[in-house]
């Protein structure tokens, strides 16, 4: 376990080699370094799992240095390794490993190859920072780290505008709600003194009185800058554009690691949440709201990797909404199924891009079940997890158990049995989309040429990826279970007199998720000139136009926060300071401009200005007189 600080070590110097060289790798040496730095990191966090694991310590501390004392205040480079943070590291090398093995094959040919990887190296290692870190100052250090990254790889194709754009609203949204989470590590140094996590898990409670107003603003700022990074309401709207990034980036990035933060911060920081059981509530609704809206969105899109985007977002509710229901481990669990399954659908998806020349309207594909079979056993696996088909996918296992503590907490508090009800809506919609994405690419006619794909490099990592999104997965259940334990992260604890309701609950949820797909049959196997015909109607084309754009809340923060700021921009360029000031000498100069257009030379002009001065100034004179007495 003392070599636990080369999972960091490895991405960086990976990332200061990528960096330096740029142009001068050729593509070969550009992989190798990128994909082998990646390799090795997940070698170490391999080992440092086995030893800890074996060490049978609740948890590790490596203190590396102090980073800086300014006042007392001395956060460390320190790392921490628990069973919550050996969870993450293994996800985020072991998945991120296979998406860097893709990224070889996928950017072949790209113009700055060795950029990318830089950009992809950092990102791991930063992100390793974020959930490796023992105190909450380092935690930010990676949270804005993985938030540069994210910049720079959505916007890699920078030569098209709207891809810059894209870059630049995810990093203003998530840099909003970057500031809330720093407000919320001011809140904490007020009452802890310290920014030491395990110290404030452990004390949160003898500190930290239960729903009082700094205890509610505290965690509400936590959870607003958890909400940030994961894309929940009202800081969702980043995500969907951020698929102008390459696919590979959308997987590591925006399936599988960085949006999870979020959930890794509040499931870390779970004692100052009990405190504040309003809060609690409000993350759940979010959670639930966001699920629900991204579903209705994700229904009527037809980018494929929009599609992927808005059911990331929906699948990220469910984390929330089992966060907010004191449902840790439901969450974390279904986190590590969705980072399975979500990358494989979106590297997946990218094969597809290529096979039909980068087209990513699902429109103008279809037939591609016969042209490469082993793709559509790949998006079939995929799809199936995202559905919760019981039984075979391991989604099915993960969101059951969600719902059916949701459902549990239902019971005591009414606000959770809505709630239940929400996800069990969301999870119909995610039949439909599913169905609806997967019919529509791999069955039908022909519409764009396609194009064969091979290499190992391609297929390795989806085959893996597949087997582990199967109902095979399950079996890691219970050593997550274990780690999240020795972790201190609470489990939900179903009362044994619930156990027959979570069920009937459980049975529901997969019910109602089955009529989905049976439904999303009916409407785009047999009845889909019905929908075109529904969607060219008044009404149909504004519903189709309202979900599509997920419910304006683009426009109306266009109207609410980009218009007024362009405004003051356009008034500030004008520099109204400076033009104010210049006022004075505007004066001057015409003073000056005056008087010097009075000396003329002409004597009748001066004795006419002379008699009309004293005319002045004798009615002056004259004039003060008479005020006087």
């Amino acid at each position: 376990m003392s070599y636990l600080y080369c999972t960091i070590l490895f991405p960086l110097i990976g990332f200061i080699l990528l960096a330096a060289g740029r142009n001068k790798f050729s593509e070969s040496v550009a992989a190798v370094i990128g994909v082998g730095s990646v390799g090795l990191s997940a070698l170490f966090a391999l080992i440092a799992g086995l030893e800890f694991s074996s060490s049978g310590q609740q948890y590790f501390a490596q203190h590396l240095w102090t980073w800086f004392n300014v006042g007392g205040f001395a956060p460390g480079i320190s790392l921490h390794l628990d069973g919550l943070s050996l969870l993450m590291m293994g996800m985020i090398t072991g998945v991120g490993l296979l998406i860097h093995i893709f990224a070889s094959w996928y950017m072949r040919g790209e113009e700055d190859f060795a950029r990318f990887f830089s950009y992809f190296n950092l990102f791991v290692a930063s992100m390793l920072v974020l959930v490796l870190a023992d105190n909450l100052a380092l935690l930010f250090l990676g949270w804005e780290g993985v938030g540069l990254c994210s910049y720079l790889l959505i916007g890699y194709y920078y030569q098209n505008p709207a891809n810059g754009m894209a870059a630049i609203k995810a990093f203003t949204v998530t840099r909003v709600g970057d500031v809330f989470l720093l407000i919320a590590l001011f809140l904490i140094y007020q009452q802890f003194g310290t920014l030491h996590i395990e110290t404030i898990v452990t004390h949160a409670s003898q500190v930290m009185t239960q729903s009082s107003s700094l205890t509610l603003w505290t965690a509400l700022m936590l959870f607003l800058g958890a909400a940030g990074k994961s894309a929940q309401i009202p800081l969702q709207t980043w995500l969907a554009d951020a698929m102008a990034g390459p696919t590979p980036v959308s997987a590591l990035i925006h399936a599988a690691t960085m949006v999870t933060a979020g959930v890794y911060l509040c499931c870390r920081m779970f004692s100052v949440f009990e405190l504040a059981p309003e809060v609690m509530q409000f993350i759940s609704i979010t959670g639930a709201v966001t699920l629900l809206v991204a579903g209705f969105a994700a229904l009527v899109q037809t980018d494929i990797k929009r599609i992927l985007a808005y059911s990331t977002m929906s699948q990220l509710g469910y984390m929330f909404m089992a966060v907010g229901a004191e449902a840790y481990q439901a969450g974390l669990f279904h986190m590590l199924a969705h980072a399975f399954f979500k990358a494989l659908l979106f590297l997946s998806s990218g094969a597809v891009i290529l096979a039909y020349h980068h087209e990513q309207n699902i429109f103008k594909m279809g037939g591609l079940r016969k042209k490469n079979p082993f793709l559509f056993a790949c998006f079939l696996i995929g799809g199936g997890a995202l559905a919760a088909i019981p039984f075979i996918t391991i989604g099915f296992f993960s969101k059951d158990a969600i719902l059916g503590a949701v459902w549990a907490q239902g019971q005591s508090v009414a606000l959770y049995h809505s709630l239940y009800w929400v996800g069990v809506a969301g999870a119909f919609l995610t039949s439909i989309y599913t169905f609806r994405l997967i019919w529509v690419v791999f069955f039908g006619e022909e519409k764009t040429p396609y194009h064969e794909i091979k290499g190992a490099t391609y297929w390795a990592p989806l085959a893996i990826l597949a087997v582990l999104s199967t109902g095979l997965a399950y079996f890691l259940k219970a050593p997550v279970m274990n780690m999240l334990n020795t972790a201190r992260i609470p489990d939900f604890v179903i009362p044994e007199a619930l156990e027959a309701g979570v069920h009937s609950a459980e049975y529901t949820a997969v019910g109602i998720a089955l009529a989905g797909l049976v439904v999303g049959i009916v409407l785009f196997a047999f009845a889909y000139h019905a929908i075109k015909s529904f969607a060219a109607t008044s009404f149909g084309a504004g519903l189709v136009n309202i979900c599509r754009n997920a419910f304006g809340f683009d426009a109306l923060y266009n109207i609410v926060f980009v218009q007024p700021y362009l405004l003051l921009t356009r008034i500030s360029g004008r520099d109204p300071v400076d033009r104010l000031w210049l006022v004075l000498p505007a004066i001057v100069k015409g003073g000056n401009q005056f008087t010097s257009a009075r000396q003329t030379g002409s004597l009748r002009e001066y004795a006419s200005s002379m008699l009309l001065g004293g005319v002045v100034l004798l009615m002056l004179l004259i004039v003060t007189q008479v005020v006087g007495k």
